[in-house]
């Protein structure tokens, strides 16, 4: 941070005189010797750690056991790196400084294949944000979903089938979607973060009350029968979101079948509005 506002300054003022910034002037001697020290500092001999925290009784841990049988120890060749963080974010927390909402809001895509959810608030706060998530039909996160939408991966809501096909064919699947959405590329993306923002009023607990009020019943006049005839018989409407007219977000055979890389914050959601996406598909159909 200390050399980004140095040299920042040093760019500003060489700009200000009419001089075109040169690297020399830029990165003096004393300041190429302190970043020389600072990469030596950071160079170890051991691999970098998985977790940011010091685990009690670490051998016994689920997550830490996970990463071990699978032999993710964050080496040069691991194309997947792993941070566990151990502890609730907050903004006080030294490591992240930031929010559940603002980690949240960074992340491309929430994955939580779940074996048994009664609800699951994970994904549904990732849909709340705009931010494409993984679940499963045993969630009943996802099983509402499914219910209430006619196509939902179009609307960034990846459901995993846990219920009637094989664990191993759970996993492949899971990787698919996994696969796919790195395929992804940066307009498709942006895009889908929008559809799956437009769920938001679905998940609203103006409409999710209903069926929290309809337990409710339920369970007190099952309890006690003598209470039914207070109670009217409201029943519950029904949603339903139709299929985007844009669809398929997935990508066509055609396109990079590695995953495509990512521009530096280049996933800005309100850089896509709706008559932007209707008049490229326009063009699109045109062709």
């Amino acid at each position: 941070m200390i050399y980004n506002k140095k040299i920042g300054k040093r760019m500003y003022e060489m700009c200000l005189s009419g001089r075109m910034p040169d690297v020399q002037d830029l990165l003096q001697k004393e300041d190429t010797i302190k970043i020389k020290r600072c990469l030596y500092a950071l160079q170890r001999n051991g691999l970098p750690p998985v977790t940011t925290h010091n685990v009690i009784d670490d051998w016994n841990d689920p997550v830490l056991n996970a990463i071990r049988r699978c032999n993710l120890f964050n080496t040069v060749h691991d194309r997947v790196k792993i941070v566990f963080h151990p502890e609730f974010l907050s903004s006080t927390n030294p490591l992240f400084g930031l929010d559940y909402e603002e980690f949240v809001r960074g992340c491309h895509l929430g994955v939580f294949p779940s074996y048994y959810e009664p609800w699951g608030y994970t994904p549904a706060e990732c849909t709340v944000m705009g931010i494409p998530s993984i679940t499963t039909n045993l969630s009943g996160f996802g099983c509402f979903m499914q219910e209430h939408i006619a196509d939902p991966m179009s609307y960034g809501i990846y459901i995993v089938d846990r219920r009637f096909i094989s664990l191993e064919s759970s996993v492949q699947q899971l990787a698919q979607y996994m696969f796919d959405f790195a395929r992804l590329s940066r307009r498709q993306r942006i895009i889908q973060r929008n559809r799956t923002e437009r769920l938001s009023d679905l998940l609203d607990w103006r409409n999710l009350g209903i069926y929290y009020r309809q337990a409710r019943i339920k369970a007190l006049t099952t309890v006690y029968p003598e209470l039914a005839s207070e109670f009217a018989e409201g029943g519950v409407g029904r949603f339903s979101y139709p299929r985007p007219i844009s669809e398929p977000p997935s990508p066509s055979s055609s396109r990079h079948t590695t995953p495509a890389a990512s521009v530096h914050g280049s996933d800005e959601e309100d850089e896509v509005d709706d008559e932007k996406e209707l008049e490229e598909l326009r063009q699109t159909s045109g062709r």
